[in-house]
């Protein structure tokens, strides 16, 4: 069987709860309740189960903190055999506007601290990854309390929609891969 790991990244913690750092749990979130399976505790983070048409997926959000979550990403592709081609890490991007989805199968990890240490651990940067525009309104020197600042009413009015579409997206990459995935929602706007 068909094995996919799905990585959403963020930081454990009600302090870090809604903050946009942890878009990639948020997302996860939503795509295991739309699933009715539910995370549980395990080893380097909290993992649900689930299977898309004979494909099992596995729902990853690292418990590590966000820089250091290639271990968390590492032993579970160990785990469970998975292949680096079905690894897909979601991420919150500063340099996006809000809501902003694209879909990359490999790249550099855009001073992204999570994905610098996934890159680091895997020895590449050669797996996919949504990355999640969360915008940059903020004033110079600030970034720290952007990143780790709660979405508003008004953000969230925004980003929803675009939660519900990363979901389809996590679907289509489960079923048909990171290019043909790709091609129908990166044009999308």
């Amino acid at each position: 069987m068909d094995k996919f790991l799905i990585v959403g990244l963020g930081n454990i913690g009600d302090e870090y709860a809604n903050t946009r750092h942890n878009t990639g749990f948020m997302i996860l979130d939503a795509f295991a309740k739309a699933s009715n399976i539910f995370f549980s505790d395990r080893r380097y983070g909290f993992v649900a189960e689930t299977s898309i048409k004979g494909r099992k997926v596995f729902l990853l959000k690292p418990s590590t903190f966000m820089n250091l979550s290639g271990n968390a990403v590492r032993y579970w592709m160990n785990k469970e055999n998975i292949d680096i081609e079905r690894l897909l890490v979601i991420v919150d991007d500063l340099s996006l506007p809000l809501g902003s989805l694209r879909l990359k199968p490999s790249g550099s990890n855009g001073g992204h601290n999570g994905l610098g240490n996934i890159q680091s651990v895997l020895g590449t940067d050669k797996y996919s990854r949504l990355r999640v525009g969360i915008g940059n309104d903020f004033p110079r020197g600030m970034q720290v309390e952007w990143v780790l600042g709660r979405y508003d009413e008004e953000d969230m009015k925004t980003l929803e929609p675009k939660i519900d579409t990363a979901c389809e997206i996590i679907k289509s990459f489960v079923l048909s891969g990171v290019n043909v995935t790709m091609n129908a929602f990166n044009k999308k706007k």
